[in-house]
């Protein structure tokens, strides 16, 4: 295995990581970002207020985008495992 192989297996794990996290972090940026402006709004600064409705939308994005994320996770793993015979030559 040269340093090139290295380097591609690197960029595609990291692809692979940012295609598996986007949806979960994006939707808890959102809803963050609109509880902190409705917090700011009224004034209400109670903790539990974002963290329990994010939870919660986090909870329903990953059942929104679990499949597709375990699918994403599965091909990967099975190209990874598809090279492991190359490694050795």
């Amino acid at each position: 295995m040269d340093v090139a192989q290295v380097i591609e297996l690197g960029r595609e794990s990291l692809l692979v990581a940012v295609m598996v996290a986007t949806p979960l972090l994006g939707v808890a940026l959102a809803v963050g970002l609109l509880i902190g402006i409705i917090q700011a709004a009224t004034s209400i600064q109670e903790m539990t207020l974002s963290f329990i409705p994010k939870l919660g939308v986090m909870v329903l994005a990953l059942m929104a985008f679990g499949g597709w994320q375990i699918a994403i996770m599965v091909d990967f793993f099975q190209r990874i495992f598809e090279r492991i015979p190359q490694l050795f030559m």
